[in-house]
């Protein structure tokens, strides 16, 4: 195959891995590609620009023959693999015609784990060392890879991560299994451990080697397997406080072997429960809720109308309305319609004055949404509805017009 016939099969078969996000890179000094926050393909950076990034995949070419995975062994598609020269070569080729900022390297597993893991370190060591290139790197680790090949990995590359696949380890030896437990959670736990102590240290020695200064992160896949929402929002709640994760990424499962009887069966991606998943996730890394308030093994699926939030809102209609004046910063951030910065806005502007529900539009409250959980100034928008499933009915009605006006949009 020429270099673009590759590229073409190498890109393709990347475009299933979702586990990427714009991270923080300052690697001062260096000649090429040097930017401040660099991240990943068609995602934004926290300062606002869309970056975008080379992802490929340095093989699909494997050994294993995953039940959910497109580039399993038993499936009749074109294989090829590049060379470690290639892929420096199309990524300082591919920067300097200002088509990206960063690479994203995975492989399948085409040999030995350690000869799939030692390639891609070398790639990235090569790009760092010898071309001088400072954008941003994100290596897939390859389960059962030595953890010395994850310590370099660390070294050279912005973020490493390591894909978890599937919710439970009945799901993996049924549908993965050459791959096993250990050889995902033991490289996931090394990097969460160097990653803790590397900041600790630099925090100490500003001087010391950054060690995968963009955190790592892993994908799971949701709706392969039989697991509920409520397993899923467990296990990833588990994992950021086990390993100090930047993120969990959901994938919704796509049948490209719909024929295999292993495998739960859909016609489509289950792209809402993916959606609500994240919303899900959203709640836990930055609002404070646990896995077992949203969800239980009685109420095990997150729903399909109203968003996490206000399905806690609505089970939990006891505690409501709050009022705003009052109420301590956490509790407020439990509101439907009031978020981060609009619950720290509240906090700060309510010791100078009794906030009034004019006040709480101007910080930003969605008023629409809060409207059926607070009171302001002693004051209520207006009669509360008398039942959580009053409420619950309404919210209903909203979320369903917003889609079918959504639907109408002439763009």
């Amino acid at each position: 195959m020429t270099i673009d016939e590759k590229l073409a099969v190498l890109t393709d078969a990347a475009k299933y891995d979702a586990s990427c996000a714009s991270s923080g890179s300052n690697r001062k000094g260096t000649r090429t590609g040097s930017t401040s926050v660099s991240g990943i393909c068609h995602s934004w950076s926290s300062d606002g620009r869309c970056i975008s990034l080379l992802k490929i995949l340095l093989s699909n070419v494997c050994l294993y023959d995953c039940a959910y995975c497109i580039n399993r062994r038993s499936n009749d598609l074109p294989r090829t693999s590049f060379s470690v020269p290639e892929v420096v070569s199309l990524t300082m080729d591919f920067y300097r015609r200002n088509y990206i900022e960063g690479l994203f390297l995975s492989s399948a597993v085409f040999g030995p784990p350690d000869r799939v893991m030692e390639q891609m370190v070398t790639i990235a060591r090569r790009l760092r060392q010898e071309e001088g290139f400072g954008g941003y790197i994100h290596l897939k680790a390859i389960p059962g890879a030595s953890l010395e090949l994850m310590r370099q990995a660390g070294l050279f590359a912005d973020r490493v991560s390591v894909n978890i696949e599937l919710p439970s380890e009945a799901s993996l030896q049924q549908l993965a299994p050459e791959k096993t437990k250990a050889d995902i959670i033991t490289p996931m736990a090394f990097l969460g451990n160097s990653i803790r102590d590397n900041r600790a240290e630099r925090r100490q020695n500003r001087r010391a080697p950054a060690f995968a200064p963009g955190g790592h992160s892993t994908q799971l896949i949701v709706g392969a397997s039989p697991e509920s929402d409520f397993q899923i929002v467990r296990l990833g709640e588990s994992l950021y406080q086990r390993f100090a994760l930047n993120r969990v990424y959901y994938s919704a499962f796509i049948p490209v072997n719909r024929y295999d009887s292993r495998l739960q069966q859909v016609e489509m991606p289950p792209l809402l429960r993916e959606h609500r998943l994240y919303q899900a996730d959203w709640l836990l890394r930055n609002y404070g809720y646990r896995a077992d308030e949203l969800l239980s093994e009685q109420q095990p699926d997150l729903d399909v109308i109203l968003d996490p939030k206000a399905m806690w809102a609505v089970r939990n209609f006891h505690v409501f309305p709050m009022d705003v004046n009052r109420a301590d910063y956490a509790s407020i951030l439990r509101v439907p319609g009031i978020g981060v910065t609009s619950a720290r806005r509240i906090v700060s502007a309510r010791r100078f004055q009794a906030l009034t529900l004019e006040d709480l539009a101007k910080l930003g409250v969605v008023l629409k949404r809060a409207r059926y959980f607070i009171v302001a100034a002693g004051r209520l928008i207006d009669r509360l509805p008398s039942s959580a499933e009053h409420v619950r009915r309404i919210l209903e009605k909203e979320e369903k017009t917003v889609h079918a006006e959504q639907l109408t949009l002439p763009f």
